[in-house]
């Protein structure tokens, strides 16, 4: 953006406004807009300011552990352990618009447990641009815009860079000095992998997406791509040894973009997807096949619920 510092100045009034002598609290994902908001939050109120993680068990391999290294230096951080809570709520739940109002509740409910402790009145999100433009246009609803329930008990909601697209939140990530790691990072879905597993969450399709999520993020490191994943589709039949076995079958995704808004399926050599595909069949078990996703945005989405 033309002026991340003019931008910064702004946002941190603005926050400091909003809240007043209040209590806040931020949801923190360890993501680039999330990070950012805490960082500006933080300027503007300080002490008043609690940053919670919640563990969904819908997270990035070694996601948790990455947040206690990286924000570790909060002192106020809490890192809520609400796996059980996320996965019995999406029992049965096979709709992906369902799928994001049951995890924007649960996320809701965990924040409002939280500042009920605190006495915090104010929730602080990293709400981008196009979370609002996708789930005002009837795209799909984010977790944290239209996913949320009708009754929130906050008195507030703060969201520093709701008028910001991807790149312009890095920039902004930047001049505020934060790390590459986090300034670069590869976006991350909020309801995280339940969007990357058609059909019902189960903590086997969860273990099958963060496994193969984590194989394609390493072996497409090179090409710097927008984001890159692994999603769950269904069952297939396949053969591993002598046995015929009816495995997962995995899609890769890699896309290139600018904002999310739109996006092109990247062009992968054909050496690099065989080694995917042999990485995610050979150390995963039951995965039966591999498959690459070559849709662009439109008419396809970026991830697949």
């Amino acid at each position: 953006m033309e002026d991340a510092a003019r931008f910064i100045e702004d946002a941190v009034e603005e926050i400091y406004q909003a809240v007043g002598d209040r209590q806040a609290l931020i949801a923190l994902s360890g993501g680039v807009d999330s990070s950012v908001s805490a960082a500006l939050t933080h300027r503007a109120i300080g002490d008043q300011l609690t940053p919670v993680y919640v563990d969904t068990g819908l997270m990035r391999q070694g996601e948790t552990e990455q947040i206690r290294e990286t924000f570790g230096h909060m002192d106020d951080l809490r890192i809520i352990d609400a796996r059980e809570a996320f996965l019995d709520a999406l029992t049965g739940v096979i709709d992906p618009e369902r799928k994001r109002q049951v995890i924007g509740e649960q996320f809701i409910r965990t924040f409002e447990s939280v500042a009920s402790e605190i006495d915090a009145e104010v929730l602080v999100q990293g709400t981008i641009y196009p979370d609002r433009i996708e789930s005002e246009g009837n795209i799909k609803s984010h977790h944290n815009v239209g996913g949320l329930p009708d009754v929130i008990d906050f008195e507030t909601i703060v969201e520093p860079v709701r008028e910001l697209y991807k790149d312009q939140v890095r920039d902004v990530a930047r001049e505020l000095g934060l790390s590459d790691e986090i300034a670069e990072r590869m976006p991350f879905p909020g309801p995280g992998l339940a969007v990357r597993v058609i059909g019902e969450v189960t903590e086997e399709k969860l273990a099958v997406a963060r496994g193969a999520t984590a194989i394609v993020e390493d072996e497409l490191e090179a090409y710097e791509p927008w984001q890159a994943f692994a999603a769950v589709l269904a069952k297939g039949t396949g053969v591993k040894g002598d046995n015929r076995i009816h495995g997962w079958v995995v899609a890769i995704r890699s896309v290139e973009s600018r904002d999310g808004m739109t996006a092109q399926a990247q062009q992968l050599d054909w050496q690099t997807l065989q080694m995917i595909q042999s990485r995610i069949t050979g150390e995963i078990d039951g995965v039966a096949r591999v498959v690459y996703d070559v849709t662009h945005k439109p008419p396809a989405t970026i991830e697949y619920e």
